[in-house]
């Protein structure tokens, strides 16, 4: 699994950014959104019961300068079916990836050897294409963006952060 300090695999994927399917599919890569941080997160199907629950914290991340890219092995015709179908889906404030032949969940090593579909992984990847951090749970287990943002946060400040460390708390200083 590609980890912390690999640079973020190339890729070219197609995005759903909205319900109406005239303006729903966008092309994306990995030179999308130059210069700001990227919160790249893969669920393993749509449809599933496990949502994508970044969207309520969007404008933090923006805040913070970071695109919010989700993502899963199924097609941008099911993105938008599931989007038009899920009430909380509809106007989703960041792109839908199609990983449909596999390939960036396989480059990050993030594809399950049974279920064969996308691990319920996060990705924090820094302005230059380097992953800052790693985040992965069982296919059963949400995961929390309370605690990606409380991450990024850590890792913008440049500084060494304690335990639980929360934005405005005091960094730690090298003896």
């Amino acid at each position: 699994m590609s980890g912390v300090g690999h640079r973020f695999p190339e890729f070219s994927l197609t995005g759903v950014v909205s319900s109406d399917a005239q303006k729903a599919f966008q092309p994306f890569t990995h030179e999308s959104f130059p210069g700001k941080w990227k919160v790249v997160f893969f669920w393993p199907k749509d449809f599933t019961f496990v949502c994508p629950t970044f969207g309520k914290l969007e404008r933090e991340f923006r805040a913070r300068d970071a695109q919010l890219l989700g993502a899963s092995i199924d097609s941008e015709f099911v993105h938008l079916a599931w989007r038009r179908e899920k009430e909380e889906l509809k106007n989703l404030p960041f792109p839908m990836l199609a990983d449909i032949k596999r390939e960036l969940a396989g480059a990050l090593g993030i594809l399950d050897p049974e279920a064969g579909v996308a691990q319920r992984a996060t990705f924090i990847v820094d302005p230059h294409g380097v992953i800052r951090f790693v985040y992965v749970t069982d296919m059963n287990v949400g995961r929390s963006p309370d605690e990606v943002l409380r991450v990024l946060d850590a890792l913008q400040t440049d500084e060494l952060c304690p335990c639980n460390w929360q934005k405005g708390d005091d960094t730690l200083q090298a003896a």
